[in-house]
């Protein structure tokens, strides 16, 4: 999927250099939109059809928000950093840490608030991110504990990370992945619109 989503960056970049007419861009622009909305209309119909989790966010209750919480803050901690040791404006900074390791979402939203760059840079930092997590997870679980294994995941510890998750830990740090990459995935949109409009 990593490789899929990277050769089609590589694609669109080279497309847009060479082959499309600025007309053929701007139209794509505009499709991109809807097929954001159409994204979040996907998953939503994912998380809505897992009856296990509603189930399993009642039992845990307030407990479900320690991981998600903890992952938002030190991402926003990493935005703040990375602003001031590149030289990059906060907002924008803020903005692409909280992609949350979802690289499809972020890149799309942030192209559309701010600028394709950007947009580019949120797509990459979190498909780094990503990658990361696949090496992370595995020594993390063995020399600290499996619910820290699922913070380098972010929105991903309920789908493409997942499995790494399953076969490093239990069945009840899965299910906390599980449930935390939902609430991770929904808060993503939120944070980003939010922090731009805080910072603008």
């Amino acid at each position: 999927m990593i490789i899929a989503a990277v050769v089609s960056l590589i694609l669109g970049i080279f497309c847009g250099q060479f082959i499309f007419t600025p007309n053929t861009i701007s139209l794509f622009s505009n499709i991109s939109e809807y097929a954001l909305m159409l994204l979040m209309f996907c998953v939503g119909i994912s998380i809505g059809e897992n009856k296990l989790i509603f189930r399993k966010m009642r039992e845990y209750n307030i407990r479900i928000l320690v991981i998600p919480a903890g992952i938002v803050f030190g991402s926003m901690a990493g935005g703040v950093v990375s602003s001031m040791l590149l030289g990059m404006p906060l907002r924008e900074s803020l903005c692409i840490s909280s992609g949350l390791g979802w690289y499809s979402l972020s890149g799309v939203l942030l192209t559309e608030l701010i600028s394709a760059e950007i947009g580019t840079i949120a797509f990459l930092s979190n498909i780094f991110r990503e990658i990361l997590t696949f090496i992370c997870i595995p020594v993390i679980a063995k020399y600290l504990n499996g619910y820290t294994a699922i913070a380098p995941a972010g929105a991903t510890s309920s789908d493409t990370a997942l499995p790494v998750v399953i076969k490093y830990t239990n069945e009840e740090v899965t299910m906390m992945s599980v449930i935390n990459g939902i609430i991770c995935t929904a808060l993503i949109p939120v944070l980003i619109n939010t922090l731009y409009a805080i910072f603008s």
